[in-house]
């Protein structure tokens, strides 16, 4: 099983960073199938576009544009990649650094798929930082990763089992849903729950009000579709639900600090 050096990926890689406290690189994925293999670091895989399938020795994860993973130190797993292009953005954290962090912590194991909002954003911020790239880069660049981790600490691995079925059940359909206008009423009759209880402990488990929430995945979903050439950003926001593009590009800036324009000349590597 081949063991895979730091700064090391299998495809072309287009930039690489080294930091003292991890190395980032942005890679072209060229081969279609990767054999099982392991890196030396533990890291993230960010999609940024197209398809990828990843598999280890637990799950086999079906990679589009805007998924993210992380894989502690020597996990095995292979890749597998269907025809077009895809690219994947990776942050391997250095290994005095990242204990130095998760001491204390037992959660950070083996490899699994990040769904938090949250997380991904700050990914769309690092990937940003990473096309500055000037003096202030090192320092934004650590204190997004310290903000990255803490975030999942507290987010992505609160047991589950201490949280009520409607939990899960919300955040499927709004995901699946992602354009469709819900109601207060009619999500709470979904769910079998009032709407003050489900107003009330939404943020609980989901760290802002429902409104909030579904907002932040409507403009993630967008920044997943900016690649895709073939869809303008009128076409974006329609399929991501939102009314009009105006509300897209004031929601977008919100959550990214540049226009939505300005952000798929960033992601196509025009400056």
């Amino acid at each position: 099983m081949e063991n895979l050096k730091t700064g090391k990926f299998f495809g072309q890689t287009n930039q690489t960073i080294h930091l003292d406290f991890a190395t980032i690189t942005d890679t072209e994925y060229t081969h279609d199938k990767v054999d099982w293999h392991y890196h030396d670091t533990a890291y993230f895989t960010f999609i940024l576009d197209g398809k990828v399938t990843e598999g280890n020795k637990k799950e086999v994860y079906n990679c589009s544009a805007g998924t993210l993973l992380f894989h502690n130190w020597q996990d095995p797993h292979y890749n597998i990649k269907p025809k077009g292009y895809t690219r994947g953005f990776h942050i391997e954290l250095h290994e005095g650094w990242f204990t130095a962090f998760k001491q204390g912590y037992d959660q950070l194991q083996g490899s699994f798929e990040v769904a938090s909002p949250d997380v991904k954003f700050l990914f769309y911020k690092l990937f940003k930082e990473t096309k500055i790239n000037d003096s202030l880069t090192p320092m934004n660049t650590e204190a997004m990763l310290l903000e990255v981790l803490g975030t999942m600490q507290g987010s992505q691995f609160t047991n589950t089992a201490q949280k009520p079925a409607w939990v899960a059940k919300i955040r499927e359909l709004l995901h699946d849903n992602i354009a469709r206008k819900f109601t207060l009423t009619e999500l709470s009759a979904i769910l079998d729950i009032h709407p003050a209880h489900l107003s009330r402990d939404f943020s609980k488990y989901f760290g802002c009000n429902l409104g909030e929430y579904i907002r932040k995945i409507r403009v993630q979903c967008a920044l997943s579709l900016m690649p895709n050439a073939n869809l303008s950003l009128t076409d974006i926001a329609l399929a991501c639900g939102f009314a009009d593009q105006s509300h897209f590009t004031r929601s977008f800036k919100a959550f990214n600090g540049v226009n939505a324009m300005q952000y798929r000349q960033l992601l196509s590597g025009q400056r």
